[in-house]
């Protein structure tokens, strides 16, 4: 059966091609990520890097041979130049914490787990509202409060001790997660709610062992890398602009948020 008006107008689109079929669900991230990589694969054929006959796939999984040529394009197109020595040394004073190792924090949290089904929005104001509870008592009433929420509240095992986690290194924690612990001075409970894989924390940072500043030249090859890729990211963000610019978009805006394909 042809597919109606009102169908089509119910389904992003890039230069008329489809970026997924009537009856899917895709969160605006899932749906900017395909139409990047949707504007990639169609710049790639155009360039005669990839044959016309190699078509999109409906659950937007790109084929090797797509996924080959995209990387060629962007190889061709993305001009990252290699970070000055100046700029790596004026990079790493500003991040020394960054290049610290063996930097320990003590700590325990309370978890607001996202799961299938769950009102973000009111779980957001739950935690939110315990945030509140546990920064407004000082002293031991704070110890005992913290405790009391993470028992009855947290969705963490860890919730039956308190919210103790102990003492973590950066590698023992999600990225998102080691983030906002690692790299800074605060101690206490942390004035905003952690995001994670996980859900939302309300973190309490115990204590605090700094670690030892690596040296510059340890670390010059990752500094230079770190350079690199902030660059990489921002020539990408302009060449999709570029090309959105000169494509025809329907059902998705690629000004809304950054897209997992660029971060």
């Amino acid at each position: 059966m042809p597919t109606s008006t009102l169908e089509n107008s119910l389904i992003a689109s890039i230069n008329s091609i489809a970026l997924h079929d009537l009856d899917d669900t895709l969160s605006p991230d899932e749906l900017r990520q395909r139409a990047c990589s949707e504007l990639l694969r169609q710049e790639a054929v155009a360039q005669s890097l990839l044959s016309i006959d190699d078509l999109p796939s409906p659950d937007g999984v790109l084929s090797e041979a797509a996924s080959n040529a995209i990387e060629t394009l962007l190889d061709k197109n993305l001009q990252v130049p290699e970070p000055s020595l100046e700029a790596c040394q004026r990079h790493y004073s500003a991040h020394q914490a960054s290049y610290a190792t063996g930097e320990r924090v003590n700590v325990r949290h309370i978890l607001f787990a996202v799961t299938q089904g769950v009102d973000v929005a009111l779980l957001r104001q739950r935690a939110e509202t315990c945030l509140l509870q546990v920064r407004c008592h000082d002293g031991q009433n704070s110890t005992e409060r913290f405790a009391a929420e993470a028992k009855n509240l947290s969705n963490c095992p860890s919730g039956a001790e308190g919210g103790l986690l102990g003492w973590l290194l950066p590698s023992d924690c999600a990225p998102e997660f080691a983030k906002e612990l690692f790299g800074s001075h605060e101690v206490g409970v942390l004035p905003r709610l952690v995001h994670s894989r996980f859900g939302l924390h309300v973190i309490e940072v115990l204590a605090r062992e700094p670690g030892k500043t690596l040296p510059f030249e340890s670390v010059r090859g990752a500094v230079a890398m770190t350079l690199q890729q902030k660059t990489y990211v921002t020539a990408l963000k302009q060449y999709m602009t570029l090309l959105a610019g000169n494509a025809v978009l329907h059902g998705v805006d690629l000004e809304a948020a950054d897209s997992p394909l660029m971060q």
